[in-house]
């Protein structure tokens, strides 16, 4: 349920992208260790497989990840600020309570990433595997969803401002208890989504958008 014509949506969201010095020191996490607090800055991480890690208040800035996957990771109110994910496996990856400020992740796997109670500013997901991620209780604003699967993903109880889903595919998601006011839903696919009237008002559809819509609140539409 794509519509082809998206006039009447709204602008870009304008984000800042990611401040980066011109030189990264190399880093494997592996070896480096991350524990409680720990701290990584400037670096660049490359075709690593880093797991089996549980640790609070991390603090990773600027930093690029090229190709790593993490695995079995819960890094609990980390601070991720002025970082670049490139072809990275975040699935399953606990970020609950993270902080972060102008990320970017291109063509990520975040399946199942848990962003439950985050804060979220500036951040791009990309051309990105998002199903039954959780943004459960998150603060966001200007995000961009671009190119994106977030089907069955979870957005309870979330503030959005100024966050946009361009050409995602969000079926069976979960929006109960979030505002949609001024969300742009019309270049995203979907046949059901879990939301109230309430939380639809002011939401941004398409015309193709509406009878699906009205399906979910057993509505029936006669041609």
């Amino acid at each position: 349920m794509a519509p082809p014509n998206t006039a009447g949506s709204s602008a870009p969201i304008k984000i800042v992208k990611p401040k980066l010095p011109k030189q990264l020191e190399p880093v494997i996490l592996s070896d480096a260790g991350v524990d409680d607090e720990s701290s990584f800055v400037q670096s660049a991480c490359q075709d690593e497989t880093f797991g089996y890690v549980t640790a609070n208040k991390v603090q990773f800035d600027q930093m690029i990840f090229d190709n790593v996957t993490f695995q079995h990771v819960a890094l609990h109110h980390a601070e991720l600020t002025d970082l670049v994910f490139n072809h990275c496996d975040l699935s399953n990856v606990d970020l609950s309570e993270a902080i972060m400020y102008r990320v970017q992740f291109n063509h990520c796997k975040i399946l199942g990433l848990d962003l439950t109670a985050a804060t979220i500013r500036n951040v791009v997901f990309d051309h990105c595997t998002g199903d039954y991620a959780t943004f459960r209780f998150a603060n966001m604003k200007q995000v961009s969803f671009q190119s994106t699967s977030l089907v069955k993903s979870d957005f309870y109880h979330s503030e959005l401002s100024k966050v946009e889903f361009v050409d995602c595919q969000i079926d069976q998601s979960q929006f109960s208890g979030t505002k949609l006011a001024g969300i742009d839903l019309s270049r995203t696919e979907f046949h059901h989504i879990g939301a109230t009237l309430e939380d639809l008002q002011g939401c941004i559809i398409s015309p193709h958008q509406a009878i699906p819509l009205t399906k979910i609140f057993g509505l029936v539409v006669k041609e």
